[in-house]
């Protein structure tokens, strides 16, 4: 494969039956997952309540090509992935990014002014070095078995439950994910934690609505309130969320917070 060239990408999509809102929304999903940590709940919920919704696999993650070279697709490589999606579409998007998702939804402000934009449990425009010294110096078990993950070696599933469940998860469920979890690019790890930092958008920015978890243990609040900080805004932090905030058992008031907010942008 040509690394410049545009692999086959995954877009999962459910879109409502009858009256829509003009405005469709894509998920973009964090390291280590794919599309279908959306689909678990957020497509089909988010098109009852008349959204057309649309969820990626990153180049390289999910049903996408590109798993053979993942250690060669960088964040500007996950950014173009982003960048072929939302030019299919008849309205500009809002984008809604989890973790390395969020993040690549801040580097595509360089590119782009969608119609808006989420940010849950993202990783910040500072990178990951802050969360990564708080993680080590408080929770040093859970670092060194994250670390085991970037280095592509798998813990046990519980280590998934540390990291990404505050709320109660049944063994089953936590067992498929786990089997649905798989490597990431080691390079756009290093991007995104120092070599290709956000930068300020010379544009104005399209309206953004910042998401953190109080639980977090893998990008904790305070990082989430860096993220709103440096673009001007307040953050807002889901109580009892751990970073999976997109799975855990009270999806739904996550969820309705992002509705709500679209009502209130009149998106």
């Amino acid at each position: 494969m040509n690394k410049r060239a545009l692999p086959s990408l995954e877009v999962l999509s459910r879109v409502p039956v009858g009256s829509t809102h003009r405005t469709p929304l894509l998920f973009v999903h964090g390291a280590f997952c794919g599309a279908w940590a959306w689909q678990e709940h957020f497509l089909s919920y988010f098109a009852e309540q008349g959204y057309a919704a649309h969820a990626l696999s990153l180049r390289g993650h999910g049903g996408s090509a590109g798993h053979e070279h993942i250690d060669w697709w960088s964040i500007a490589d996950y950014v173009d992935d982003v960048q072929s999606v939302i030019a299919d579409f008849e309205h500009k998007p809002v984008l809604i990014g989890h973790s390395m998702g969020g993040f690549v939804v801040q580097k595509l402000f360089e590119r782009e002014h969608p119609a808006g934009a989420v940010l849950l449990a993202s990783v910040p425009p500072q990178g990951l070095m802050s969360s990564s010294l708080s993680m080590m110096l408080a929770q040093p078990d859970l670092m060194s078995q994250i670390n085991r993950l970037f280095d592509g070696n798998w813990a046990q599933s519980e280590v998934l439950r540390d990291a990404m469940f505050a709320q109660p998860v049944d063994s089953a469920t936590l067992e498929r994910h786990y089997h649905q979890m798989q490597t990431e690019s080691q390079r756009a790890l290093w991007d995104m934690t120092m070599f290709d930092l956000p930068r300020l958008p010379q544009r104005d920015l399209p309206p953004l609505l910042v998401l953190g978890a109080e639980r977090d243990r893998l990008i904790p609040a305070s990082q989430a309130h860096a993220t709103a900080s440096f673009y001007g805004v307040s953050a807002e932090i889901m109580p009892g969320f751990g970073h999976g905030m997109m799975l855990e058992r009270d999806w739904q008031q996550v969820a309705d917070r992002i509705i709500r907010w679209l009502v209130e942008q009149a998106i």
